[in-house]
């Protein structure tokens, strides 16, 4: 599974974390959200769709056949 995050839009409110922490991290100088990987196993589906329907700014997406 692809995750997309788009950080430009990212507003550090760490909902991603704390929804998918096995996906998602913050960096420590500005709490931007950063994926922890490239590709990740299906079985962290809906703790990522979980994660962008809580994001404040709508950073988040599944790549769906991409």
């Amino acid at each position: 599974m692809k995750v997309i995050l788009d950080q430009d839009k990212c507003v550090a409110s760490g909902q991603c974390v704390m929804a998918a922490p096995e996906v998602f991290d913050q960096r420590d100088e500005d709490g931007i959200a950063v994926l922890l990987g490239d590709d990740f196993d299906e079985s962290e589906r809906p703790n990522v769709e979980q994660a962008a329907s809580v994001c404040p700014a709508l950073a988040i997406r599944i790549a769906e056949g991409e």
